[in-house]
């Protein structure tokens, strides 16, 4: 189900609310289990009962490594084999095709057959965090949860089950059992949730039809239109997500930590990491990068801690060779950052490092983009070997210039720092209240005239 659908929008979302206000408060947390596998099981119900088993593993093991603990003993064990199973979960279901192919360029694979594994929608956002769950218990960064639905409730949380943000277990246990629900937080959540379903239906939308017609196109000014319109569709895309899925958390009480902060503002490429899908990245930071060691033991170990982060950040993404070169590149432009371009580029003007950072993460969408190697070489070479285009390409660029020029306008914090001063000023209060009132309607009218509209993260 998406939530830029109108049954989302007219049906499921009312009568969640209403199941959910009243119903008793020590029953909430149920409630809201019971419409969260609902939700996930609307389009594919027989992959629930994974997400069921996951949350029973992944219960038993947080259960076990608090025994241990309380008796003096040591978990790591217990832990390993927990982050073990998770992992070949996850293994099974997203890489055992991709693993497979890739032997039968053996000859002594040959003759093995391709799984045909159809992939859980979501199953990458899950088991993170319910990996984050035995971690942090391990840790003692969070109580053990010794009520199950309660963790059921963490783990199948409807707001940001599908697409994340990424929300680990330490950052909500507390919320988990003693939120408490207001009206002020009420009414900023439906605000950042219509913000949201904005991001997604008026940007994103006709940035993506953009960046599909172009590909049909020829010419070097076409190419370059049309990854500068995917650079805005999936920003807009999967920001849009993580604000709609924060505010649908904060109108149940809860508060989810921010996932996007501007990142195409950003004068470096480890800047832009440190605003773009913030969940991903401090994930990888605190349950991977700092244990291999971070930068605690010399440059060169801090490299190859980069390397695999980055290698494991790519293939999280997906089973395709694209999203590895896309994770290296990544972890390539960090490693040139960090030894010695940062220092360079604070002496240099603030607009060379955002033309360089912006020209870096355009190049790192194309490859993102094209899961064909070959398909990904014939637009590289359209970007860079000079050729004109079409009439039809240009009349359909000067076009969408302006939708163009809106949207990259809107990425920025333009107007969040003209009103944020303003915020407590009665105009800007009712100004935001009419404001949501519009998004609501031109979202309506506009889901009403586009096909399937689904978020792209939805296939990670």
């Amino acid at each position: 189900m998406l939530f830029s659908s109108n049954v989302f929008l007219f049906a499921y979302l009312p009568i969640v609310l209403l199941l959910y206000f009243i119903s008793p408060r020590k029953l909430r947390n149920l409630v809201l289990l019971v419409v969260s596998l609902f939700f996930y099981g609307w389009g594919e119900p027989v992959y629930t009962l994974l997400m069921v088993a996951t949350i029973v593993m992944d219960y038993g093991f947080g259960y076990w490594i608090h025994l241990r603990h309380s008796k003096g003993k040591s978990a790591k064990g217990v832990l390993a084999l927990g982050m073990a199973l998770n992992l070949l979960l996850l293994g099974y279901f997203k890489y055992a095709g991709f693993i497979v192919t890739q032997l039968k360029l053996l000859p002594v694979f040959a003759g093995l057959t391709v799984p045909e594994v159809t992939l859980p929608i979501g199953i990458s956002f899950y088991v993170f965090q319910s990996m984050s769950y035995i971690i942090d218990v391990y840790r003692d960064d969070a109580p053990v949860q010794k009520n199950p639905l309660t963790l059921g409730t963490y783990v199948t949380l409807f707001p940001q089950l599908i697409a994340g943000p990424i929300v680990r277990y330490g950052d909500v246990a507390e919320q988990m059992d003693h939120r408490r629900e207001n009206t002020s937080d009420f009414a900023s959540g439906v605000i950042l949730f219509l913000v949201g379903l904005g991001k997604k239906v008026l940007l994103a939308n006709p940035m993506g039809n953009l960046w599909l017609l172009l590909q049909a196109e020829t010419g070097t000014a076409a190419a370059w239109m049309g990854i500068g319109a995917y650079t805005l569709q999936i920003y807009f895309d999967f920001s849009g997500y993580s604000d709609m899925a924060r505010g649908l958390g904060r109108m149940l009480g809860f508060e989810f930590l921010e996932n996007f902060d501007y990142p195409y503002i950003s004068r470096t490429v480890t800047e832009f990491w440190r605003r773009w899908h913030i969940s991903l990245s401090t994930w990888f930071r605190e349950y991977v990068y700092i244990p291999l060691g971070g930068n605690r033991k010399g440059k060169g170990r801090q490299i190859l801690n980069l390397l695999a982060v980055w290698a494991l950040t790519g293939l999280w993404h997906g089973a395709s060779w694209n999203f590895v070169l896309w994770g290296l590149y990544y972890a390539a432009l960090l490693i040139i950052e960090k030894t010695f371009l940062l220092n360079l580029l604070k002496k240099l003007p603030a607009a060379v490092g955002h033309i360089y950072t912006m020209f870096a993460v355009l190049l790192g969408w194309a490859l993102f983009y094209f899961e064909d190697l070959g398909a990904l070489g014939g637009f590289l070479q359209q970007l860079f070997v000079p050729a004109a285009g079409t009439v039809h390409g240009t009349n359909l660029m000067l076009a969408f210039l302006p939708m163009l020029l809106v949207s990259a306008v809107a990425a920025t914090p333009l107007a969040k720092n003209f009103f944020l001063p303003k915020r407590d000023s009665g105009l800007i209060r009712w100004g935001s209240v009419a404001l949501a009132a519009v998004l609501m309607v031109l979202c309506v009218a506009a889901l009403a005239s586009q096909s399937y509209n689904p978020f792209i993260y939805f296939r990670f």
